[in-house]
């Protein structure tokens, strides 16, 4: 059985295109490991974020291309989905738009699109065109059923109000399904550690709490893990079989890598 790396690393520096909707947290951390690498031992990273798109024209795509000296393409999908006098919902225009996005990227040789922030959905013009990596705020390997127990924008909250005494972040591949890709990289845990009479009940505190523990999380889970799992494809640790099974270093991971304390 033919087991083939994500990305050839003899092909060169792997060309990372960042996409982002709001304040870019997670695409500064992916570049700012850039450089770290590039001032190491080494001299060189393996991967280099060649441009930045955003569908969010107040974003902070240009503020970060600006000071990376980054190209960025800003593509307004409200205006677009507007223009057309149609619902976001509407995902035969996201197709519309996402095919547009992969042909203002063609020119920067795109490998890989980090979705760094990004809220649109993609759909199959951009599933098809690159290697996308996603981080979600939870663990994906976490089942209920059939079905993967924390998904959706409301997976911290969820998982704190579920009884969970750990949290993690989780990196996958983009798929069709949201949340639902491959699993590629699990991070450390994040205890919960809920405040003296937590009321479940109470939206406000429970809102407090759960954007408490994001933050934690997205520092000790997200912005440790999304920059490595890149690296690691970069180097051609990362592998499928013709089954689109993964492998990390020639090993199989059903459930991702994950890191432990």
């Amino acid at each position: 059985m033919e087991i083939k790396e994500l990305y050839n690393p003899e092909s060169g520096r792997m060309r990372v295109a960042g996409f982002m909707s709001g304040s870019g947290s997670n695409l500064r951390k992916i570049i700012e490991h850039e450089k770290t690498m590039e001032d190491g031992e080494y001299g060189r990273s393996s991967y280099k974020v060649v441009v930045i798109f955003t569908d969010n024209s107040a974003s902070n795509a240009a503020r970060i291309g600006t000071e990376y000296n980054i190209p960025f393409v800003i593509k307004n999908i409200n205006a677009f989905y507007k223009e057309r006098r149609k619902p976001r919902r509407d995902l035969k225009v996201r197709e519309e738009f996402d095919e547009g996005t992969v042909e203002e990227l063609r020119s920067f040789g795109v490998d890989v699109a980090a979705y760094a922030g990004y809220m649109s959905i993609a759909t199959a013009p951009l599933i098809n065109a690159f290697l996308g990596v996603n981080v979600h705020p939870a663990d994906l390997a976490v089942i209920n059923g059939s079905k993967r127990k924390y998904t959706g924008d409301h997976a911290v909250r969820d998982a704190i109000l579920a009884g969970e005494r750990q949290l993690r972040s989780t990196t996958h591949i983009i798929e069709e399904r949201v949340d639902y890709g491959r699993m590629l990289m699990v991070s450390q845990a994040v205890q919960v550690i809920l405040p003296s009479g937590f009321d479940s009940e109470d939206k406000a505190q429970v809102k407090a709490v759960s954007d408490e523990h994001q933050d934690r999380l997205k520092e000790a889970g997200d912005w440790v893990i999304f920059p490595k799992t890149l690296e690691y494809i970069a180097d051609g640790r990362y592998s499928q079989d013709e089954q689109g099974n993964l492998y990390f270093d020639d090993e199989r991971i059903p459930n991702g890598v994950r890191l432990e304390a």
